[in-house]
């Protein structure tokens, strides 16, 4: 490789907060539009804007979360451009005296290694609102104009599409955790910006940087940077020069194309707002959110290693969301199996889940429900396949494992003196394996076994034949 890719990401978190940052709008999406504005966030003259304290804290909560140090002082700097979304003709933001400084995060790439992705900075910002095009004009909604955000930089340390991707949902992850963003995507909750520059392998000085915008899907991100660095590889092997520019993603045709020529910093001519005082964060508010910070993904993961003696990669996937961990604890408990609990969360929980398109918090299934199946599976009282089957009508018919068991007659059959009698009626038949069986060729143990189920009806305990089958034709290979 003749290139270093260098990236590093922008990240828009949106707020959980129910008024805007500088004024009591509601912030609530789907309502019509330019319904939730006043003249503060629509940018009438004359009026003054009042921070939104609940968003100070959610952002101190973000920083503290991302290891930043919360600065004591920060300052509001008005970002000047020009966008028929952007009523006030600025945008309220932070820049040299940011909220937040110096952290980190830690990412699991798919090898199994760890990087640690430094955080340049947490600013606090406004959104600006919507523009909507179609084929003979372009619509302004203002409704988004105002809510809250917080941006999070990333230091340039990313060196892959993949490490992008996997910053991304750990930041993701990290945010649901501390429950200060829902994380909606598609809403545009949460939002990125990818800058990628390439440079010679071993050279100190950065290439051009080229930012693409608005990317709100993990795979549209790994797919825009992908098709970004060659691209620009490209190019610089035939000589021809990288401009600086913003790049937006097509996600039909899965290529970046141009925007615009990029902004640099002295375009936006950054002075500080003069209708905000400076922002002074005490400590007993930074000492007031770390308090408030709850066990977060990376402590769970090695928690839940060493508490129920997973892999780290059952480890990983229980715990990158929230609810899919407080789900796997609540069953846990119930069932009292914490391997049995992750093959099932991992199969068929996450499987219904993926088909149906929901999240956990929306699974017609409870952990009470789910429990009451995996341990009658525990105890013997029905086998894999059947409780496969049990579960599947469980969430169709949403009625109890227990019901559909009784119901239908699956329980199996655990008494030994039941199990013998057909164990004796089938080796009867069976003289010619028997003997097989008895000159060395254990194979055909299989084909006994089966006959035995198939006698039952699928209904035998497994184990229980087996026990009986090794005892009546003598130490042989295990079922």
């Amino acid at each position: 490789m003749k290139y270093e890719t260098v990236i590093g990401l922008e990240i828009h978190a949106q707020l959980s907060t129910r008024s805007k940052m500088f004024c009591t709008c509601a912030t609530s999406f789907g309502e019509k539009p330019n319904l939730n504005i006043c003249p503060v966030c629509s940018g009438h003259p004359g009026v003054l804007p009042t921070l939104n304290k609940l968003a100070v804290e959610y952002a101190v909560k973000t920083a503290l979360a991302l290891n930043c140090k919360v600065n004591h002082k920060s300052v509001f700097a008005r970002k000047n451009y020009f966008y028929p979304d952007l009523p006030k003709g600025y945008q309220i933001s932070q820049y040299d005296e940011p909220l937040a400084v110096n952290g980190w995060v830690e990412i699991v790439l798919s090898d199994g290694s760890k990087k640690k992705i430094g955080v340049t900075r947490v600013h606090m910002e406004e959104d600006a609102g919507k523009n909507i095009h179609n084929d003979k004009t372009s619509l302004v909604d203002l409704n988004r104009a105002g809510v809250p955000l917080v941006e999070i930089v990333s230091e340039p340390d990313l060196r892959t599409p993949e490490e992008a991707s996997q910053y991304f949902k750990k930041l993701k992850t990290i945010l649901e955790y501390i429950e200060v963003c829902d994380c909606n995507m598609e809403e545009g909750n949460l939002r990125c910006d990818a800058n990628i520059s390439l440079r010679e392998q071993g050279a100190k000085k950065m290439g051009t940087k080229v930012e693409i915008k608005n990317l709100n899907s993990f795979r549209f991100l790994e797919k825009a940077l992908s098709y970004e660095v060659q691209h620009q590889e490209k190019a610089l092997s035939t000589g021809e020069k990288i401009i600086q520019e913003t790049k937006l993603f097509d996600t039909t045709s899965n290529t970046t194309k141009s925007m615009r020529q990029k902004e640099g910093s002295d375009d936006y001519r950054y002075f500080p707002e003069p209708d905000l005082i400076p922002l002074l964060v005490v400590d007993a508010l930074i000492k007031k959110n770390k308090e408030l910070l709850p066990e977060l993904p990376d402590a769970k993961r090695e928690r839940f290693i060493s508490q129920y003696g997973l892999s780290f990669y059952d480890g990983d996937i229980l715990t990158s969301y929230k609810d899919l961990a407080d789900y796997y604890e609540e069953l846990c408990k119930l069932v009292k199996d914490p391997k049995l609990c992750s093959n099932w969360m991992q199969t068929e929980v996450l499987r219904s889940l993926n088909e149906n398109k929901i999240e956990i918090k929306d699974f017609s299934l409870t952990p009470p429900m789910l429990s009451e199946l995996l341990v009658m599976l525990k105890g013997g009282v029905i086998n894999q396949s059947t409780a496969k089957d049990v579960f599947n009508e469980m969430l169709s018919t949403k009625k109890s494992a227990k019901t559909i068991v009784d119901k239908k007659g699956l329980s199996q059959i655990q008494d030994e003196g039941a199990i013998e009698k057909i164990v004796d009626e089938v080796l009867a038949g069976a003289e010619g394996q028997v003997k097989q069986y008895k000159e060395g060729k254990t194979n055909v143990m299989g084909f006994i076994v089966g006959q035995v189920m198939k006698k039952s009806n699928g209904k035998a305990n497994p184990s229980i034949v087996n026990k009986i089958l090794k005892k009546k034709l003598g130490e042989g290979s295990d079922l």
